[in-house]
């Protein structure tokens, strides 16, 4: 992760002044956060979740200090023209950010596809991205019904529901994926899952494997992580092409 002075960076557009989202970090290349594509990633800090498995916890509180200013940002990735394909965006949750959609602009004027990690939360400022994405990894954390039980945010799974479906009606590329572990969800949450993404009109999920690192939840980095055959096979008789990561 490269760093500057801390700082943050007023926008004027339309004679009036936006706050940019705060950077909270940079990596200047990534050949995962975009499938396909070499990017870099802007981490936007805020988040209103609280998964228990989040590894960037550090990016959930709503304020915090830019590692760099967005002049900095651009003048970087003016840089990169010709060297990588595209921008990512990730958080925290970077959705919460209605200004999210001027930096996406003035990254896009670079000629650089840009990316967007989201889980949805923010359906109305979700959809006022969407005609200025490339790609969506998307995350899917559990039944609709459930999910104050994983994000303690109440009616959060309308919201992401709500997103999806926006999201499904755009054709624009995307992944989505879910977090396993048994302790947070169950082999019937998962079949529950299926059947409400088939119904979505999904035929492609990522079951990705809970990931230790950053997380400070201690029962779920001594639990179990298993993702069985026999559970994957139950579960693409509704999504038929699941990919294991």
């Amino acid at each position: 992760m490269s760093a500057d002075v801390p700082s943050r960076r007023d926008i004027i557009v339309d004679n009036k002044s936006i706050l940019l989202p705060t950077v909270a970090g940079l990596s200047q290349f990534s050949t995962v956060d975009y499938p396909g594509h070499l990017c870099a990633v802007i981490y936007t800090q805020g988040c209103p979740c609280r998964c228990r498995y989040c590894h960037n916890t550090s990016l959930q509180p709503g304020r915090g200090s830019s590692v760099m200013s967005w002049s900095t940002v651009m003048g970087w990735l003016a840089t990169r023209k010709g060297l990588l394909d595209a921008v990512a965006f990730c958080g925290g949750e970077p959705t919460v950010h209605k200004s999210l959609l001027l930096a996406i602009k003035q990254v896009k004027t670079l000629g650089f596809n840009v990316a967007l990690h989201t889980s949805g939360l923010y359906p109305h400022n979700f959809a006022n991205l969407l005609p200025y994405l490339d790609w969506v990894g998307f995350d899917v954390k559990s039944p609709f019904a459930h999910y104050p039980d994983i994000t303690r945010v109440p009616g959060s799974g309308g919201k992401v529901k709500e997103s999806l479906e926006r999201m499904l009606s755009s054709n624009i590329s995307y992944e989505i994926r879910t977090t396993i572990h048994n302790t947070i969800l169950s082999s019937a949450d998962l079949v529950m899952m299926a059947h409400e993404l088939q119904m979505l009109g999904v035929s492609q999920w990522v079951l990705q494997r809970f990931n230790k690192a950053g997380c400070a939840d201690l029962e779920l980095i001594a639990g179990h992580t298993a993702i069985e055959r026999d559970l994957v096979a139950r579960l693409r008789v509704n999504v038929p092409n699941i990919l294991v990561r």
